[in-house]
């Protein structure tokens, strides 16, 4: 019983992370503590001296697909893409003006937004440790620019608490911090830490819970001007004439507690992938899969739908049709590709539909990853009223409302006239939801919800799009799913090289749905199956 009150040793609290929290939260709390480096990337690829005449076919033009394609080029090898749809980058993918795509039911997507405008329909950020993203983005000149994550001015809500009225996050940080404060200094004054600090670390720890949770004289936190340099006023400091400032009156802790918010602060800002500096394409986050397939372009087939993947003694032969034809209900001729090997990056929800002749174990790791449901919602506003309004650019306000969080810009600030907000976003039980909706339906639904936090919803919104990603054909999902005991018994394999096929993409990472997943294991790909090429020669 008393150990539990002891400070567990760092090999425990990875094991205590591990089993509470799983495998991603373990990694990085193993890097916080210097256990495990931020990325595996360390420099650029330089694979040479690839055998005379090999050649490789890669099966998908998303950003594992290419990377392999664009460094095992340069090793010599002639390399052909086949990419399901008309353009290249995968789930890298912004929705523009103008354009359109049809989901699973037939019913179309379209985007009507102003010239301009766009939406992230996949990937819309990157964590400053991704290092291998921003080594392409910076090979290839793709620009980047700041993605604010946190911002103090928007919003925590609830819908039954605080009579459903949003609360501003830096209020509530603020408040959470001088209740803490105050409750540890009452520990300390009290003689219940005596046992972990001696008497000058109990002075320098009431003197820093009195700074940091900005305690008065009796270590209380409490309504006063002080307080409201950090959590804001009810009355802002003026000039001249103007009102002297007023303090603003903190949220009671009992309500605070109540209502939650802690969790959507603890789990939302200042987890490891969130953490600032964040960063963007410039453009969208489709600026990344552009810039890959103009690498790349003259190795990649479009509208090329694989049927079949045959591997013998000496190769790797693919079967395809012309995609085009199935949406105009054509019966499309059977073309085939003949390679020495073959990277196989194509969704496994969709791969384990498609005729291939792997190994047993291969077979049963593909089939044992399921992948995740994931809806956005894209709103196009005539003006940025959050902007003109309420003082909010850029950040993220969370909800518990189905849909889950809207994000604000973090470019074009301070310009005048239309604006997108990134309306819903969300997976699990909320997923499945707007999974059941029409396209239509979606954009009404997130707008419906979203004026409970923006009034000006209803007056300002001109047009909307979205994204289920169980509804996209070339993927039927978000991104593979990793338990525990699946990565222990199936990970390795699902890597492996299969004699002469070799599988990539997010799916086959340790940091699955993350850009930087997909590049590492399509670099990773390459640099194996280049290896097994030499020594076979």
């Amino acid at each position: 019983m008393n150990d539990m009150l002891q400070s567990p040793t760092r090999r425990q609290l990875l094991s205590m992370i591990g089993k509470t929290a799983g495998a991603t939260a373990m990694y990085q709390a193993m890097t916080t503590l210097g256990f495990a480096s931020e990325s595996s990337f360390k420099q650029e690829m330089n694979l040479t001296g690839a055998p005379a005449g090999a050649s490789i076919v890669i099966l998908g033009a998303g950003l594992g697909g290419l990377t392999a394609a664009y460094e095992l080029r340069k090793a010599g090898y002639k390399v052909t893409v086949l990419e399901f749809q008309n353009r290249g980058g995968g789930r890298s993918w912004t929705l523009n003006a103008g354009d359109k795509y049809t989901e699973l039911g037939g019913d179309e997507v379209t985007c009507d937004f102003k010239k301009g405008n766009y939406f992230n329909g996949g990937p819309w950020r990157l964590p400053v440790h991704h290092y291998a993203v921003f080594h392409y983005c910076k090979k290839f000149g793709v620009a980047l620019q700041p993605f604010i994550q946190t911002n103090d001015r928007a919003y925590l809500h609830r819908t039954t608490h605080f009579n459903g009225a949003p609360q501003r996050l830096g209020e509530v940080q603020s408040d959470i911090r001088g209740y803490v404060s105050e409750l540890l200094s009452k520990a300390v004054n009290t003689g219940s830490l005596d046992k972990t600090v001696n008497k000058e670390d109990k002075e320098k720890l009431l003197e820093g819970l009195k700074g940091w949770g900005v305690l008065d004289n009796n270590y209380r936190y409490v309504k006063s001007l002080e307080t409201s340099k950090h959590r804001g006023y009810s009355v802002y400091p003026g000039g001249g004439l103007m009102p002297d400032a007023k303090p603003s009156t903190p949220i009671p802790m009992n309500k605070l507690l109540n209502s939650g918010m802690w969790s959507d602060i603890y789990s939302n800002y200042t987890v490891y992938n969130h953490q600032p500096a964040m960063f963007q394409p410039v453009g969208g986050m489709g600026k990344i899969g552009d810039a890959f397939t103009r690498e790349c372009r003259d190795m990649i087939t479009f509208n090329a739908k694989v049927t079949k993947i045959y591997q013998d003694e000496t190769g790797v032969t693919v079967d395809y049709i012309d995609s085009n034809s199935i949406t105009n209900n054509m019966d499309g001729a059977t073309k085939t590709v003949r390679a020495d090997w073959c990277i196989c990056t194509i969704p496994l929800s969709v791969l384990t539909q498609i005729e291939i002749n792997v190994s047993a174990p291969m077979k049963q790791a593909m089939a044992a990853v399921p992948y995740d449901t994931s809806y956005k919602v894209g709103l196009e506003f005539k003006r940025r009223f959050w902007e003109e309004d309420e003082w909010i650019y850029g950040g993220i306000s969370y909800t518990d409302m189905p849909i889950s969080q809207i994000s604000y810009p973090s470019h074009d600030m301070f310009t005048t006239g239309s604006g997108v907000l990134l309306g819903a976003y969300g997976f699990g039980e909320a997923s499945y939801r707007f999974n059941t909706l029409n396209p239509k339906e979606r954009i009404n639904a997130a707008l419906e919800y979203g004026k409970y936090i923006h009034p000006q919803y209803t007056k300002e919104f001109r047009s909307g799009t979205s994204v289920a990603w169980h509804r996209i054909p070339w993927s039927l999902g978000c991104y593979g799913i990793w338990s525990e005991s699946s990565r222990d018994q199936y990970y390795d394999t699902l890597c492996a090289i299969d004699h002469r096929i070799v599988l990539a993409g997010e799916h086959c990472s340790h940091i699955p749905a993350w850009q930087e997943g997909a590049i590492l294991s399509g670099m990773d790909a390459a640099q194996r199956l280049h290896q097994k090429a030499k020594k076979l020669g």
